[in-house]
């Protein structure tokens, strides 16, 4: 058993060795394609720009479009230039006639720097050699670039503007585009913007008929404007007199204030005992709606009567009520009966 076992795992083993060996193999290669790692013995050299401005170290060094180095350092130099030292691949050798240009590699601001051949020496530049600022190039100014196309990109959707921009760029650093690409590009947005010839009419009309009704009554118009420049110039002729008022209307409010203040409690007792009494009304609503109907024939007698001089005579007979003691509710009901001839009708 031992054995068979021993012949069965050998095999086992050395496929695991392969895969093993297989598996970190690629890992290293994509690793490395990732990073942009290079085996390749490099040359250091350095160039002189007067501005390096969103560079970093890392940023690729290309030739042709192809990454054959990268930044390595970026150094002050005479407090008004930058000496930027890289790397190139050793098979990559650069010549003494070279020229550096730093490039916008996307519109969010990265760069990378750009090797080109020159015209002149064709003699090979030893390693750590320089190249002067006679043969750089700072990379374009985007602001004062796009600053130009602003009222085109006014009219135009992010996407159309993005593209615009990216063929500006393209073509001015003379990479993958030329200025009769540019202007076809910018033919096809300005045949889009011609579309919209009738909406922009048709908005020019409008404006028109506004114009020409504000016009129509400028009269009206400038003494609106008049009468309005009045008022506010009696305003401001009468800002003194208009502080003080202010003035004596906040002192008028602390008054009401301070009135309203010590009249609210009897004002309280009063709207509570009024209360009650639409409350006793309301229990004796018919009694009390009896004697309002009857209130008018009892008037209508007592008038006649009374018209017949300045004398008046009364005759009490019978008088009774009921009164609720508001502290005790005690419930009190006087009443009173003549016993006479005069009150037996």
């Amino acid at each position: 058993m031992s054995r068979t076992n021993a012949r069965t795992t050998a095999p086992q083993l050395i496929k695991l060795g392969i895969f093993a060996v297989v598996t970190v193999t690629a890992t290293a290669v994509l690793a490395a394609t990732i990073v942009n790692l290079s085996f390749t013995p490099k040359e250091a050299y350095t160039a002189v720009f007067s501005d390096v401005t969103s560079l970093e170290e890392g940023d690729d060094i290309r030739v042709a479009g192809v990454r054959v180095g990268e930044v390595e350092s970026i150094d002050i130099m005479d407090r008004t230039l930058a000496e930027v030292t890289f790397t190139v691949s050793r098979d990559r050798p650069l010549l003494t006639s070279t020229r550096a240009a730093i490039r916008y590699r996307s519109l969010i601001g990265q760069r990378y720097i750009a090797l080109m051949e020159g015209t002149g020496d064709a003699t090979p530049l030893s390693p750590g050699g320089r190249i002067p600022l006679s043969r750089t190039e700072p990379a374009l100014d985007l602001n004062a670039l796009l600053n130009g196309f602003k009222p085109l990109f006014a009219a135009l959707s992010p996407k159309d503007v993005n593209q615009l921009a990216t063929e500006i760029v393209k073509t001015l650093q003379g990479e993958g585009g030329t200025v009769r690409s540019l202007l076809a590009h910018t033919a096809s947005l300005t045949t889009t913007l011609a579309e919209r010839d009738k909406l922009i009419g048709s908005v020019i009309d409008n404006l028109n008929t506004v114009l020409k009704t504000v016009d129509r009554r400028s009269t009206r118009f400038s003494d609106l404007i008049s009468q309005l420049q009045r008022v506010i110039s009696g305003l401001s002729a009468d800002r003194k007199p208009i502080g003080e008022s202010l003035a004596g209307i906040n002192g008028l409010a602390e008054a009401t204030s301070g009135l309203l203040k010590d009249a609210r409690p009897p004002l309280k007792t009063d709207i509570a005992e009024l209360s009650e009494l639409t409350g006793t009304l309301n229990d004796h609503e018919k009694t009390v709606e009896g004697v309002l109907q009857r209130l008018p024939k009892k008037l209508n007698k007592l008038t006649g009567t009374a018209s017949y001089g300045s004398w008046f005579n009364f005759y009490l007979c019978d008088f009774d009520g009921r009164i609720v003691l508001p502290k005790t509710a005690e419930v009190l009901t006087p009443e009173l009966h003549v016993a006479r001839a005069r009150c037996g009708r």
